[in-house]
């Protein structure tokens, strides 16, 4: 079956499945220039009253789908949620996306209030934060250094190549994504990153890590380069130690 043109798609699930919906966007990479053979289309609904939020995958015509319902209050609860976490999907398909429904400005108002928040950035990194950052990799490093088997080698420099793009990110203060999210958001502060990095990993498989711990480090450097003698963490992680045991 031939894939219809995606917005059009969209509002024609939109009115199938939801027919009672105040607002609808279409998000993700269907509709954009990075779209593929494989991209599906990312629907939000936004419905009245008190309704529970849900995910839903289904197939609608051609297209894959992931449909989003929400109610404003259930809107506003993730996206509270999602920011400090300084990655939220649910912002880019509203603030990115296409608004394809608005029967009353419900719309509008959540579309508007998305590229506020977007505009306006995550969360600012704390000193703390950095450091962990900084500690985890030199951590990574060291392993890399003492690598001899290809299957852990794999490993740490894949999670090498992950939290360097990711500490990038947080460094200057740019949302985080996951997957090729992440690719396209740390290229956005720093262009051509995504693909220096991924031939500095190719090599570093290879056994030749000089080009890929090189371009760690030059990460690292605004913030104070590597960290390891002298870090310090204690107690224990949250807001509330654990209870006395009791128990057996």
């Amino acid at each position: 079956m031939e894939k219809t043109e995606p917005t059009r798609t969209a509002r024609e699930l939109v009115a199938a499945w939801h027919p009672d919906a105040l607002a609808a966007f279409l998000g993700g990479s269907a509709a954009t220039k990075w779209r593929t053979p494989k991209s599906d289309l990312d629907v939000v609904v936004v419905l009245a009253g008190e309704r529970e939020p849900s995910r839903t995958s289904l197939r609608f015509g051609a297209w894959p789908v992931e449909v989003f319902v929400h109610t404003e209050a259930s809107w506003r609860w993730f996206v509270l949620r999602e920011i400090p976490r300084r990655r939220s999907s649910l912002l880019s398909m509203c603030g990115d996306g296409a608004l394809i429904l608005d029967r009353d400005g419900t719309g509008a108002r959540l579309r508007d209030a998305a590229r506020a928040l977007l505009a306006a950035g995550p969360p600012e990194a704390t000193a703390g934060e950095l450091e962990d950052h900084r500690y985890a990799l030199t951590d990574l490093l060291d392993d890399l250094a003492g690598c001899v088997r290809s299957g852990e080698r794999l490993f740490v420099v894949t999670e090498i190549a992950r939290r360097t793009a990711e500490f990038v990110l947080l460094r200057m203060g740019a949302w985080r994504g996951g997957g090729k999210w992440l690719a396209r958001r740390v290229d956005e502060v720093w262009p051509g990153f995504s693909a220096e990095l991924a031939d500095a990993v190719s090599e570093a498989l290879e056994g030749r890590a000089a080009g890929l711990v090189a371009l760690v480090d030059e990460a690292l450097a605004p913030s104070g380069g590597r960290l390891w003698e002298g870090y310090r963490r204690s107690g224990y992680p949250g807001t509330a130690a654990p209870a006395s045991h009791t128990g057996p």
